[in-house]
């Protein structure tokens, strides 16, 4: 990996790429919103410019994932690292050459304990495995230390939380030390708890690894992450790219795929143009101590929640402050390239996580991102933030508001197929053959990345997914199923966006992990309602527009089927039966099965008499070694440290 003399990671032609990247999506952008102006022509100007600025929004948004997606697939196809342009890599997995100390922490809030302690029991034991192939078994135990920093506040999980601790310190004794700390409160959440942990340990690490309860990563890619840190003293803060694993129903199935089969393309082309200035998806990630310390103090904001009060999407403001500091964020590709094409980078380079397993668990996890991310249209005129982090922070809000803006130009079709109806002479409202044919390159720019992305895996590694032709059917079902759960949660996000601008603010829970299925009524009480709608709007269309009827199909059919599709996603006997007993839906985390999801499970499913010891005792955490964690501020900046402030300061109105 290429560095300069400073040790600042060396990115060739960044700002060239930026600027290309910034015209095709800009021009594409320009061509698509000229070809509308067209369609909308003999429209009054109140239409015009209502259409308009709904498509302009849109298509833009579709064009910067289209073009993202077409750089995603050159890199993939050559085999380069995004960054550097290079042959795809990593660095060697020595423990000789450590020479820093490293923190993993994993913050909980009253997590089940038995599958949380599985999955960092597994992580640790995949470190200490590599550390046994490298003749390095002692090198762990001075460089890596391990923390469980729980929020839990009910005494009887604390006490639960506890005794797993204990047993896996046991287990581990002599090889890896594992700490737990819990706090009082929770106050701040998690970005709180691991602020607290930097101010009372933070000077003992030079660098923390932020595991979530779900996470699972293998040695090969902590060792990866440490050795590129350490070589790259500028570097402070490395992502990868976490893969959800271990899901049975239909739903999760689905979502799996698409992840597998998406995301190496989309995050290689994401990395290609955002550089040193990526984003932080707030675990799964390395980070350097004392940057971290220096500049990503977080304040509340002012006012109240939701738009105000504590951030709840932490993440993406702490990579933001890092960047201002003048600290590279960099999004490590390798893992996932690793996964889709093992012969590759290393097969044994892995970063995992779990996934809600149903769609209601999902739409409520957007919920709480949704409004985490509408903050940060807050922070767009930030003081001394890159203009890629300023991105970073709109593209979060957009990735929501635009479920507003289809909703809003499905709204006006809809009634402009109404006054069409109703008006002698049609055609002076909607130019048939132009807006269909807009509407063809558009969805075919929509569907163009899943259909890059098959044609790679088929070309490249066709048997990490069952075979070419189980690798087709995959990926047209599950185009299918996008095309159809599309409008649910456009119609969710919507009734979100709503409910968070009437200043109606939700509390950052615990998320739902494991599979849940879902009952008939709770499916009908949370989407009846656009079963409801999609019905008065397929009937609209049918009396007034049966041609609009038929290609709004993919946008009325969903909401119709909204409850059912809600119901029988969350079923693991069909997500069994389309996986096991058709062998579609199949990922290389089932295929090739690493080792670290082997361990897991077996963890996992262990009877509790052998995973806890009635005579563990736990052991408390080491000495302090307190250090500061400035207050940043988003009104003004200088490059001087700022002045030590509480960590629940806010800013000013």
């Amino acid at each position: 990996m290429p560095e300069n003399r400073e040790g600042t990671y060396s990115i060739p032609w960044l700002q060239c790429r930026r600027l290309v990247f910034a015209v095709v999506v800009v021009g594409s952008s320009i061509a698509g919103c000229t070809a509308m102006a067209q369609v909308v022509t003999h429209l009054p100007l109140g239409w015009q410019v209502a259409m308009l600025t709904l498509f302009a929004l849109t298509f833009s948004w579709i064009a910067l994932a289209f073009w993202g997606a077409v750089c995603g697939f050159a890199l993939c196809a050559l085999r380069r690292d995004p960054l550097c342009l290079r042959r795809q890599s990593l660095y060697p997995a020595s423990i000789n050459q450590l020479a820093s100390r490293t923190a993993l922490v994993m913050p909980i809030y009253a997590e089940p304990p038995v599958p949380t302690i599985a999955g960092l029991e597994a992580t640790c034991r995949s470190l200490l495995k590599k550390a046994d192939n490298l003749g390095a078994a002692s090198a762990i135990r001075n460089h890596i230390e391990v923390f469980i920093l729980s929020d839990t506040q009910n005494m009887a999980q604390v006490q639960e939380e506890a005794n797993h601790v204990a047993a896996l310190q046991q287990r581990l004794s002599g090889r890896i030390n594992v700490y737990y700390r819990r706090r009082p409160n929770n106050h701040g959440r998690k970005a709180g708890n691991i602020a607290e942990f930097c101010r009372r340990w933070g000077r003992r690490y030079d660098f923390l690894v932020v595991l979530d309860a779900d996470s699972l990563m293998s040695g090969t890619t902590l060792l990866h992450l440490i050795n590129r840190m350490q070589h790259q003293p500028r570097v402070g803060l490395i992502q990868t790219v976490p893969m959800p694993v271990g899901q049975r129903t239909l739903f999760g199935r689905f979502s799996q795929l698409a992840s597998a089969l998406y995301s190496p393309m989309l995050a290689a082309g994401q990395s290609f143009w955002q550089g040193d200035a990526a984003n932080y998806w707030g675990h799964n990630a390395i980070i350097r101590t004392r940057a971290f310390m220096a500049h990503a103090g977080l304040p509340t904001l002012s006012g109240k929640p939701p738009l105000g009060g504590e951030l709840l999407s932490h993440d993406f403001v702490e990579a933001a402050l890092l960047k201002r500091g003048g600290w590279q964020v960099l999004l490590d590709t390798a893992a996932t390239t690793s996964i889709a094409h093992p012969p590759y980078v290393s097969a044994s380079h892995h970063s995992f996580e779990a996934m809600p397993s149903n769609l209601l668990d999902f739409a409520k996890r957007d919920r709480r991102w949704l409004q985490g991310n509408l903050q940060h249209l807050r922070l767009l005129t930030g003081a001394g933030f890159h203009p890629i982090s300023r991105l970073h922070f709109f593209l979060g809000a957009f990735a929501f508001l635009s479920s507003l803006v289809w909703l809003g130009l499905l709204l006006c079709t809809s009634i402009l197929v109404g006054y069409q109806a109703l008006d002698s002479q049609p055609s002076h409202y909607l130019p048939h053959a132009l807006s269909l044919g807009l509407l063809s390159v558009t969805l075919g720019m929509l569907v163009a990345p899943k259909l890059l992305s098959l044609l790679l895996a088929c070309w490249q590694c066709p048997h990490s997914f069952g075979g070419r032709l189980r690798l087709i059917t995959s990926t047209l079902l599950e185009i299918l199923f996008a095309a159809l759960i599309a409008p649910l949660m456009m119609a969710w996000h919507s009734l979100f966006i709503v409910n968070v601008l009437i200043g109606r603010a939700i509390d950052w829970q615990t998320q739902h992990r494991g599979e849940r299925s879902l009952s008939w009524q709770e499916c009908w009480h949370h989407a009846g309602w656009m079963t409801l709608a999609g019905a008065a709007w397929a009937g609209m269309l049918v009396l007034f527009s049966p041609s609009a009827f038929g290609w709004l199909t993919p946008a009325w059919l969903g909401l119709i089927a909204a409850v059912p599709i809600v119901k029988y996603t969350s079923s693991t006997t069909w997500g069994s039966a389309i996986s096991h007993k058709e062998g579609l839906l199949r990922t290389p985390s089932t295929v090739i099965r690493p080792a670290l999801l082997t361990d897991f499970s077996a963890l996992s499913h262990q009877p509790l008499s052998e995973r806890l010891c009635h005579k563990s005792v736990l052991k408390p955490p080491p000495g302090e070694l307190p250090g500061d964690m400035p207050c940043q501020s988003f009104r003004q900046y200088s490059s001087q440290p700022a002045k030590t402030g509480s960590p629940s300061a806010k800013e000013p109105n």
